[in-house]
């Protein structure tokens, strides 16, 4: 599956750059589905329309302040990913939710709802962030994109080493970016195999359905994009 998806993600860099008002309207689609995404997946009640008119500026009625500012800094960790992505900064997704904690390592036990991983206790969580530091600085770099980024997004999770914000951060999937892929989106509607496979992976040690899914996912996006083009060019013919 990785020859086809690096087959489109060659077509897409050679057909780019996009006109203006397509690439902004492209990227304003994808940001909402990607905020709208992750948040769902994590719990947030707000729908696409919702997120929407938050990312405007607009309270909905009967939600919580802390879904309104999961939008906000969701959509502000990905424009500040998309402008660091070649200086290789760290970023944080818990502003304005809990200031205690943001980009802090977590000093307390946490647990993953519907998952039978437990994550480390707090005094491993360095030395486990320092392991998979080396690991990703090391090994990580000989494989495949597609697949580092899908072993470092489960290899985070397991740790989990932020109170809060450890699911989102992860599904930024800064790695593909900075490997010249576009933005790739977990969709709800794969939640529950996503969950799955991230649970296999923590207790089977088994990553093929989680990668699996992260290409699947990759492609949508590199299809969506690729589709850009395409009605690009049936307009102008």
């Amino acid at each position: 599956m990785s020859e086809q998806i690096d087959l489109k993600k060659h077509q897409l860099i050679a057909k780019s750059p996009l006109p203006k008002y397509t690439a902004r309207s492209l990227q304003e689609k994808l940001i909402l589905d990607w905020i709208y995404n992750s948040n769902a997946i994590e719990g947030n009640t707000l729908t696409i329309n919702e997120t929407k008119v938050v990312l405007e500026g607009i309270t909905v009625g009967g939600k919580t302040i802390r879904e309104h500012l999961e939008v906000i800094n969701h959509r502000d960790a990905i424009l500040y990913v998309e402008d660091i992505v070649q200086k290789g900064v760290p970023f944080l997704v818990l502003k304005g939710i809990d200031y205690d904690y943001a980009g802090v390592y977590r000093d307390q036990q946490v647990f993953i709802s519907g998952s039978n991983h437990t994550p480390p206790p707090p005094f491993k969580v360095q030395e486990r962030m320092d392991n998979l530091m080396k690991w990703y600085n090391g090994e990580a770099q000989k494989l495949h994109p597609i697949i580092r980024a899908a072993m470092l997004h489960i290899h985070f999770g397991e740790v989990h080493p932020f109170i809060d914000g450890n699911g989102r951060s992860s599904r930024l999937f800064l790695e593909l970016m900075e490997s010249d892929y576009p933005p790739t989106i977990i969709h709800i509607k794969n939640r529950l195999a996503y969950f799955n496979a991230l649970d296999k992976a923590y207790i089977n040690k088994d990553y093929d359905d989680f990668i699996d899914l992260v290409a699947k996912e990759i492609e949508d996006s590199l299809d969506l994009y690729l589709s850009a083009f395409s009605n690009g060019e049936r307009k102008h013919k």
